[in-house]
């Protein structure tokens, strides 16, 4: 037999593996309700609560990427975009470990494909539930009075940045659940994960007037956080601007974390030395 055939019925199966994947956690996710509500109204409570608050203390001045002065909750809208996207990223963490304690993802990696494929199938799983979970949210952002643009254009250009940031805090997921030994221990991880990311970042406030206010340090911190990259990216795209190096810091950083996670989950360590030291315990 030629090896054509061979490689062809190979690629199939590859695909046919990335389709169950994605199905699994698409109607995983389905059967939730409630994991779409909760997703949903954080980010609303901010945008209602929070930003109508903070609209006449907290202006913001004429800067990239806007050419008008713009409101607190026109601002913060494509940071709360990023909190969907960083909430079902870490949540996807926590279903890895969960899967691994009910032996789930034994099974899933002992199947006869690559096993950085396998793992990428799920990483794709989780970047299009964010993707669909952010775009339910930019509708109800849309319909309680949000000013965003709608250029056809720049919406793709969004759901490009969209998709990238969904994969590159899906890959840091994944990464970290290589790390979470036991559900129990999964909270502490993500405060130390979640809130640092979103904080430390231009979600809800201007890098500049953090650096104005004389908070150089919390300033370069932010600079260096890929989420403020991620929710930059997704900014910039909204409004038809030049992102600068916003996209290679969240491809770079997306690839170095599935790197890192494929190497964790490698059966000579990561997740491999984690399961015999659990079977010997």
């Amino acid at each position: 037999m030629s090896g054509a055939p061979l490689k062809r019925r190979g690629a199939a199966h590859a695909l046919q593996a990335l389709r169950a994947i994605v199905l699994r956690e698409t109607l995983k996710f389905v059967q939730q309700t409630g994991r779409l509500v909760s997703a949903l109204v954080r980010p609303l409570l901010w945008l209602a609560v929070f930003a109508a608050g903070f609209r006449n203390v907290f202006g913001v001045a004429i800067v990239a990427p806007y050419d008008t002065y713009v409101p607190y909750e026109v601002y913060i809208a494509p940071g709360l975009v990023g909190m969907v996207l960083l909430f079902n990223g870490m949540q996807s963490s926590l279903a890895m470990v969960y899967d691994r304690e009910m032996g789930l993802m034994r099974l899933l990696l002992t199947a006869p494909l690559p096993r950085p494929w396998l793992l990428f199938s799920k990483l794709c799983a989780t970047a299009l539930l964010s993707v669909l979970q952010a775009l339910v949210f930019v509708a109800v952002a849309l319909l309680i009075g949000t000013d965003l643009p709608l250029h056809p254009l720049a919406a793709v250009h969004a759901l490009l940045a969209l998709a990238a940031g969904a994969l590159m805090l899906g890959a840091l997921g994944l990464l970290l659940s290589v790390h979470i030994r036991q559900l129990e221990n999964f909270a502490g991880t993500m405060n130390f994960v979640i809130f640092p990311m979103y904080f430390l970042s231009s979600a809800l406030y201007p890098l500049w007037k953090l650096q104005e206010s004389g908070a150089e340090w919390v300033y370069q911190l932010a600079r260096l956080n890929p989420f403020t990259h991620a929710v930059e990216w997704i900014r910039f795209a909204l409004y038809g601007k030049d992102p600068g190096l916003a996209p290679w810091v969240v491809l770079g950083c997306g690839t170095v974390f599935f790197f890192l996670a494929c190497w964790g989950y490698d059966p000579q360590r990561g997740f491999g030395g984690l399961t015999r030291r659990g079977d010997g315990a």
